[in-house]
């Protein structure tokens, strides 16, 4: 029986996230990314879209690789400025009742202890729908802004969120017993002191000793999620990651990070059937082929190539602007920016060389994933062909205009996807891990079960007092 199709909105509190130049169609309402009405009307747009959650993506960087300066994208709006996107889930998780949130967040800049209960504290104000991309930097720019000399070099920054994950595990999933939290009115007592633990993890990289101030939230863990592409992504993912997200143009350059990730899992003890792998996309849909190829060809009106190059410098680390548009994309084994970004345009496909002008045109609408075109039938048709080449179980679903791309997703492709029995009829009950896996804990394969207190990998716990 084929697999559930799985729908995230993908979306960045910023004036451009994945379309540059799409901002000034009088049909986008991106510059309103400020205001909290539009966050809120579009949870709800994506719940009656029955979307599994808004991923919502963030970083530290301000986008001054391009021509030397931050000048440039600011200029445009190239993912600067940008809001922090934490602070808006509460609100959006306030007008719904299903709708997931995976909010970004870096295992780098932030010490594990006051991240773990801004955590705990989202997955209780939204019953437990909340997810947490884990990323670990990709700009020299976002390393300054926190006070770093410079980036860590690539593998040295999975290195050190190993680390931060094994100490916010032991917080989420070994401080508080399950049945800690009594309530006692009559009895005057709120929490049973011996069910709590101190938590004492003293690393290479991070110290904690203290309780988890959160008592535990529906999920305890947020589900986990992390886009690492690179050889020392995909490790990394292997272990921790329940969902994965990854990008890139063609089913050549995606089949085989997932296949190599799915294989690491495995040596993990993890059934790599139970990861859900998201795949970067776009669709524009209309009530027919031609009326969504006048879409297409509206929007392309308003793109922005050398916005696209801005932003991609960026995540690269490689300056564009000094580069001929005709030139042919090289992969150098950068030890900077995002190793897998460069990877899906140079060597991931060895059946295809990009230039520089056919990069920019490519990311100018809906990012670094293919753009799926046309009436409802055949954009579905195109969404099974690419699960079925890549062995993805879905889509972080990029936008050319927003929210209106993503109510179009909803409208059209849902029900045509409903009909074919390849798209929930309804949402399940529970949690985002529940509504995902039919569970609300972590399995005792995951790394996180080791630091629950009936875990002998525990050792590093110590009672209270």
């Amino acid at each position: 029986m084929p697999k559930e199709i799985r729908v995230n909105a993908f979306a960045m509190p910023s004036p451009v996230h994945h379309s540059p130049g799409l901002w000034r169609h009088p049909a986008d309402r991106s510059l309103d990314y400020t205001r909290l009405d539009y966050w809120t009307e579009l949870a709800q747009i994506l719940e009656q879209g029955k979307f599994d959650a808004l991923f919502l993506a963030d970083s530290m960087a301000s986008n001054d690789v391009f021509g030397g300066s931050y000048h440039a994208a600011l200029q445009v709006g190239a993912q600067v400025p940008k809001l922090d996107p934490i602070v808006s889930i509460a609100a959006m998780a306030r007008v719904t009742e299903h709708l997931g949130f995976g909010v970004t967040s870096n295992a780098l800049y932030e010490p594990p202890f006051p991240f773990a209960r801004r955590m705990s504290t989202l997955d209780h104000l939204t019953r437990g729908r909340i997810g947490w991309n884990i990323v670990t930097g990709h700009a020299t720019s976002g390393a300054r802004a926190v006070g770093q000399a410079g980036l860590t070099p690539h593998d040295d920054r999975y290195d050190i969120a190993d680390e931060y994950l094994d100490a916010v595990y032991a917080l989420w999933e070994g401080s508080w017993d399950d049945d800690a939290v009594r309530g006692d009115r009559d009895g005057r007592v709120f929490a049973d002191p011996s069910k709590v633990r101190r938590i004492t993890h003293r690393g290479r990289h991070f110290h904690v000793d203290a309780i988890h101030l959160a008592e535990p939230s529906p999920q305890r863990t947020p589900v986990l999620f992390q886009a690492g592409a690179s050889s020392r992504g995909r490790a990394f993912a292997a272990r921790h990651a329940e969902c994965i997200f990854v990008s890139g143009p063609s089913p050549a350059v995606i089949a085989p990070v997932v296949a190599d990730t799915r294989r690491r899992a495995a040596e993990q003890g993890r059934d790599p059937a139970a990861i859900l792998f998201f795949s970067m996309a776009t669709a524009i849909v209309g009530e027919t082929e031609a009326e969504a190829r006048e879409k297409l060809e509206d929007y392309r009106r308003y793109i922005n190539p050398q916005a696209a190059l801005i932003l991609f410098s960026g995540w690269t680390g490689i300056d564009f602007s000094t580069w001929d548009l005709d030139a042919p994309i090289r992969f150098d084994d950068r030890s900077q920016g995002l190793v897998s970004a460069l990877e899906a345009f140079s060597v991931a496909d060895p059946g295809r060389v990009w230039t520089v002008r056919e990069l920019a045109e490519h990311n100018a609408i809906g990012g670094r994933g293919p753009v799926f075109v046309g009436s409802a039938a055949q954009v579905a048709d195109q969404i099974e062909a690419w699960v079925a080449a890549t062995d993805v179980d879905g889509l972080n679903l990029s936008y050319a205009v927003t929210p209106g791309g993503f109510a179009d997703f909803g409208a059209f492709v849902v029900p045509e996807l409903q009909r074919r029995g390849r798209y929930k009829a309804d949402y399940a009950p529970g949690t985002l891990r529940e509504k995902f896996f039919g569970a609300s804990r972590l399995p005792a394969s995951h790394p996180a079960a080791g630091h629950r207190p009936d875990s002998r990998a525990a050792s590093s716990l110590a009672r209270a007092g």
